[in-house]
C-alpha cells in the first residue's frame, strides 16, 4: 500500500460524517470539528446532481436533512445548495432543530477538498443509478487527491464500474465481496482467496452474526486486508475493538473516539 491514505499510523480515527453526533452530517462544520477532535480521516458520502456535480450527502432523498422530499440527483447544483442542510438535526440536548436557517449548505466534493487540503477522506458512492463514479474519479483527480482517499461502495455493481477507472485509487469492499469473505472464513479458509480491495469496512454485528472478531481480523491481516469498523459510539465498544486490533474505527463522536484512542500506542 503506496497510498498517503495509509501513511498514518493506526488506528485509523475517521469522523462519520464528519462530527454527525453534534452538527448536521456531512457538511462543512462538521468536518471541521472532527478534524478539530484529531481525526486523520473524514468519511463521507456521494451524490451527484442533475447537472453532474458531486455533492456531499447521505440519503437518496433530502427529506431528512433537508425537509424536501425529492432525490438529490434530480436537482440541479443550484437547487440543492438552496437547501437548508440543518434543518433536521436534533440531537439530545433537547434544542428542536438548533442549526435550521443558519445557512449551513450541502457541499460538494470539491468544496470539501478545498476546505481542508490536509484530509484523508473516505468517499463512499450512494448513488448507484444514474452511474457517478466517473464523475466522481474526475473531482478526485482535479483536486490531486488519488493518493488521499480510499473509494467506497456497498454496491457490487457501483464497485466492479468503479475499479475499472480509479487506477491506483484504493477500495473498500463491497458487500458482496465482504459476504464472499465471511463465508470463506466460515467454510474454514479451505480454498484461495483474494479481494480486489484494501480494506474491509463493516460493522462489528450484523443481523445475528458478529463480523469482527479475533479470527475474521487475523485472516484480514493475512490476505493484506486493513478492517474498519462503523458505526462505534460508546465508549466500552470502542475500548474493546481497539484492544482486539481493528485497524480503524468510525465514530459520530470523534472527541470521544479521540480520547479513547489516547490509551492505545500507535502503531
Amino acid at each position: 500500500m503506496t497510498s498517503r491514505y495509509f501513511a498514518p499510523k493506526k488506528p485509523r480515527l475517521f469522523g462519520h460524517r464528519g462530527a454527525a453526533g453534534h452538527l448536521p452530517e456531512n457538511t462543512l462544520p462538521s468536518f471541521a470539528a472532527a478534524l478539530h477532535s484529531g481525526m486523520d480521516y473524514l468519511e463521507l458520502d456521494v451524490w451527484a446532481t442533475c447537472d453532474g456535480v458531486v455533492v456531499v450527502h447521505h440519503d437518496e432523498t433530502a427529506l431528512r436533512q433537508c425537509g424536501v422530499d425529492r432525490p438529490i440527483c434530480d436537482f440541479t447544483l443550484s437547487e440543492v445548495q438552496s437547501l437548508d442542510a440543518g434543518h433536521g438535526f436534533s440531537n439530545d440536548s433537547g434544542a428542536s432543530h438548533p442549526f435550521a436557517g443558519r445557512g449551513i449548505r450541502i457541499p460538494t466534493l470539491e468544496e470539501v477538498f478545498a476546505a481542508f487540503p490536509g484530509a484523508l477522506c473516505n468517499i463512499e458512492i450512494k448513488q448507484q443509478a444514474p452511474a457517478i463514479e466517473e464523475l466522481t474519479v474526475a473531482a478526485i483527480r482535479r483536486a490531486g487527491k488519488e493518493e488521499e482517499v480510499l473509494l467506497a461502495s456497498e454496491k457490487d455493481d457501483v464497485m466492479q464500474r468503479l475499479r475499472k477507472i480509479c487506477g491506483a485509487i484504493p477500495t473498500s469492499a463491497s458487500a458482496g465481496e465482504v459476504a464472499a469473505f465471511m463465508a470463506w472464513v466460515g467454510g474454514g479458509c479451505a480454498a484461495p482467496f483474494s479481494l480486489p480491495a484494501q480494506a474491509l469496512q463493516i460493522p462489528e454485528t450484523w443481523g445475528e452474526h458478529t463480523l469482527v472478531t479475533p479470527e475474521t481480523l487475523a485472516v484480514a491481516h493475512a490476505l493484506g486486508l486493513e478492517i474498519h469498523v462503523w458505526t462505534v459510539n460508546e465508549r466500552s465498544a470502542m475500548d474493546r475493538l481497539l484492544l482486539l486490533g481493528v485497524d480503524g474505527l468510525m465514530s459520530d463522536f470523534p472527541e470521544i473516539l479521540a480520547d479513547v484512542a489516547r490509551q492505545f500506542p500507535r502503531r
